[in-house]
């Protein structure tokens, strides 16, 4: 990275940075969370987290992998936490690294919360969310003047791993125009059916965006109603997030990364027809 006209903080030994890794597209890591994997001495990471972006740590660094999927054999969160405090007071400069933003369902505030009892000094570097650049990539804007100007974020599974209970369903029918639904693939149609028993219409638009910025990107659109149903058809898997609200309706406009694959598929095409000669 080229010199900035800033200083960034210094990686001191026995410090543990809690780090968002963004949604995926390498391209959208913060200028701290690169500055971080250049010094550390420990990654700690999760399932979410690219190797394209972990290639970015230093080459003497350690790897640890932390898990965390859905369904899948993880480390305990306790264990987890135990050993960022256990590599902290070896000396060691540690990067815990999560998908996304940490503090944003990312469990970085129950992390942070075991650092600070166990008297380890953090630094809290917030990453961009799925539930902003993956809607984004998708071409979904989170809020629109015509539309709405309250957006909601919720998950689609507690602790449990079951459809929260305390959730007022009533109450965020209401008064959010425009839903994000972390983790909501599993329960799907429980979270469809609430949402309509609690006054949203089954007609309502909804985009499931899954490997969001990623290469691998799926974006299906769709409708409260039959959300659950096409998702299964067309086999939507995790990790995935889900808009609903009329702002999805935009996508049909503002659906860039799409324009750019039309663009280089015509491109290909006339470059197949006119032996490579192309123009712009």
């Amino acid at each position: 990275m080229s010199a900035l006209p800033f200083e960034l903080p210094a990686f001191a030994p026995g410090w543990v940075w809690l780090t968002g890794a963004g949604p995926g597209d390498p391209g959208l890591l913060t200028l701290l969370a690169h500055h971080g994997l250049a010094q550390a001495d420990v990654v700690v990471y999760d399932a979410l987290v690219s190797e394209a972006i972990l290639a970015l740590a230093r080459t003497e660094a350690r790897r640890v992998y932390a898990g965390k999927r859905g369904g899948k054999p993880s480390p305990t969160q306790a264990d987890i936490s135990e050993r960022l405090i256990a590599l902290a007071r070896e000396g060691k400069r540690v990067l815990r690294l999560k998908g996304g933003d940490p503090m944003v369902f990312g469990r970085g505030g129950e992390e942070a919360l075991s650092l600070a009892a166990a008297g380890i000094p953090f630094r809290i570097i917030p990453g961009v969310s799925a539930g902003i650049g993956g809607l984004a990539y998708a071409g979904i804007p989170l809020t629109h003047r015509d539309s709405n100007s309250v957006v909601t974020f919720l998950t689609g599974h507690n602790a449990a791993g079951v459809v929260p209970d305390e959730i007022d369903w009533q109450a965020l029918a209401r008064g959010s125009p425009v839903l994000v639904i972390y983790m909501a693939l599993k329960h799907l149609a429980v979270l469809s059916e609430r949402l309509i028993a609690a006054g949203r219409p089954a007609e309502e638009p909804v985009a499931i965006v899954s490997d969001a910025t990623l290469p691998t990107q799926r974006v299906l659109e769709t409708t409260l109603g039959r959300a659950a149903a096409d998702a299964a058809a067309a086999a939507m898997a995790p990790p995935a997030i889900v808009a609903v609200g009329e702002v999805v309706r935009l996508r049909v406009h503002l659906d860039w990364l799409g324009a750019v694959a039309r663009k280089e598929r015509a491109q290909a095409a006339l470059a197949s027809t006119t032996g490579g000669k192309t123009s712009d």
